[in-house]
């Protein structure tokens, strides 16, 4: 089978298996036999805020840097690769992440700065394709099955030239990875990071997926690993040992996902970002919750979080809606009009409402809430409510 190549410094592309690229002499070079026929991509910025830091205080460039509260109750935000080779990891306690590594350079978050730099990616990104697909500030879906009629160039030429720009005008590094669907793309850039390339054909899929652990697919979270681990299914070579009907009489729509994204199939497309149609915040329980005292406390910090991004983006909402999945991933969602807000107090009392009339009996494994229908407030043209209330 003939092998397609592309360099990763100029990014030339030619089939064969050079050990050099003929057009600048570098060895840094990406091989896959489908590399030109794959068209959607990931791009994953590395230790993305840490980076950017590192970026504007060049005396820390070999140190291990990590960004996130500045007192020993704080968690890490991000920490770079050097700080990451003595265990430091997201989420852990600033007290831990010293313990484990003690000359680090603590580094308050600087969350404008990031999203500066994270706007001037996306801008890179939209001039090879306007499909691009925001996942976070950090990371995005391409589809660049558009680019050789645009540019000439084949999606792999793209995604490195992507790359490159990257690292000259934002001085940032990122991991590309190239597939032919969003749920490849995502794991392929996890593969060889930082600065990475990795690629998964069609030839690939099922084969490379079998012997990995369930939560490599996307929806795979702690508590359906759990669920799935009762049932036996450990890797994903056990989904693809089960049928269509026993996965979906099992775990409902999810399971008919599983079955697909365990043989590595997924239909969903590069949506580009548009503006927000919905914003939320959920909660998966550790345990079932049945009594409205304690889903009400979980509720109350969720509706603060999509206050504070409702502000944060100059939004108001003007529908609350409520979501709740049962034990058995039986998924509830329930709305209410309101009148535009964007208050945590007002977001609060109409999910509360709504919880009320759900509570009774039923185990619950998840409890969301959101405001739907987003307007800014200077457009708002003072709307009437619902006439039934809801």
């Amino acid at each position: 089978m003939s092998v397609s190549c592309v360099c990763r410094d100029c990014a030339a592309a030619f089939d064969g298996d050079p050990l050099r690229c003929p057009k600048c002499d570098s060895r840094r070079l990406f091989r896959h036999p489908e590399l030109h026929r794959l068209t959607i991509g990931h791009i994953d910025c590395d230790s993305f805020y840490a980076t950017v830091e590192k970026r504007d205080r060049p005396e820390l460039a070999s140190r291990p840097v990590i960004v996130g509260g500045e007192d020993h109750r704080g968690v890490v935000a991000a920490c770079c690769y050097v700080a990451r080779m003595s265990g430091v990891r997201s989420a852990m306690t600033i007290r831990e992440a010293l313990d484990r590594c003690p000359d680090a350079t603590i580094i308050r978050p600087d969350i404008a700065k990031y999203k500066e730099v994270g706007h001037r990616a996306r801008a890179i990104m939209e001039a090879f394709t306007p499909l691009v697909e925001p996942i976070s500030i950090d990371e995005a879906y391409l589809d660049l099955s558009e680019v050789g009629d645009r540019l000439s160039i084949s999606p792999a030429q793209a995604l490195v030239e992507i790359v490159r720009r990257f690292e000259t005008e934002l001085r940032i590094t990122a991991s590309i990875g190239l597939s032919y669907n969003k749920l490849l793309a995502k794991i392929a850039s996890d593969l060889d990071k930082p600065r990475g390339f990795s690629a998964l054909g069609r030839a690939d899929g099922p084969a490379f997926l079998a012997g990995k652990r369930v939560t490599i697919l996307w929806g795979v979270g702690p508590a359906l690993e759990r669920k799935l681990f009762t049932d036996g299914i450990t890797r994903v070579g056990d989904l693809q040992d089960k049928d269509e009907h026993w996965l979906v009489k099992r775990y409902g729509a999810m399971g008919r996902v599983l079955f697909n994204f365990a043989r590595g199939e997924d239909s969903r497309r590069v949506q580009p970002e548009s503006v927000s149609k919905s914003i939320s915040a959920e909660e998966t329980f550790d345990w079932d919750v049945t009594a409205l005292p304690a889903l009400t406390q979980e509720l109350r910090p969720l509706a603060a979080k999509v206050a504070r991004r409702l502000a944060r983006e100059g939004l108001l909402g003007r529908s609350v809606v409520l979501k709740l999945k049962t034990k058995d991933f039986q998924q509830l969602t329930r709305s209410r009009r309101v009148e535009p807000t964007a208050d945590a107090d007002a977001i609060f009392a109409a999910g509360l409402a709504l919880l009320e009339r759900e509570v009774d009996g039923r185990a619950f494994r998840l409890i969301g809430i959101g405001c739907t229908d987003l307007v800014h407030p200077a457009t708002d043209p003072d709307p009437e409510l619902d006439l039934f209330g809801h």
